[in-house]
């Protein structure tokens, strides 16, 4: 594990999402695609998801992110743990890789194996 790396809020509007994020906490996005935004805030990563298939805006309708190096090996120990499957683990553009898992207690873990965010 590399420690805590991302929330990602979902949002039905993504430009005017992105504007506002960009402008509350006066940073440029450093990933700004079609399929997501992310900016770099304070050594974490703010992202934006407009893929409301999985969720959607509002209480609920984030996620944080756990940095690791590699996905597959982690996602695989987590559910031989008993942690179910709430999303695959997938790719999800410029070499990212994303998967959500509930703990035991119903809890979500998401997981993010991130090529452009330094590992320190």
């Amino acid at each position: 594990m590399l420690g805590l790396r991302t929330v990602i809020y979902r949002v039905s509007d993504l430009d005017q999402a992105k504007t506002w994020y960009a402008s509350a906490f006066e940073v440029a996005p450093y990933f700004d695609e079609a399929f997501y935004v992310g900016f770099h805030v304070g050594g974490y990563e703010l992202g934006l998801d407009p893929d409301l298939t999985e969720g959607s805006p509002g209480p609920g309708g984030s996620t944080a992110y756990w940095g690791v190096a590699a996905i597959e090996p982690v996602f695989d120990r987590f559910v031989r743990l008993g942690a179910t499957v709430v999303v695959p683990v997938k790719e999800v553009g410029g070499g990212i890789k994303v998967a959500t898992l509930a703990d035991p207690f119903g809890n979500e873990i998401g997981l993010i194996e991130n090529p452009h965010f330094p590992i320190t």
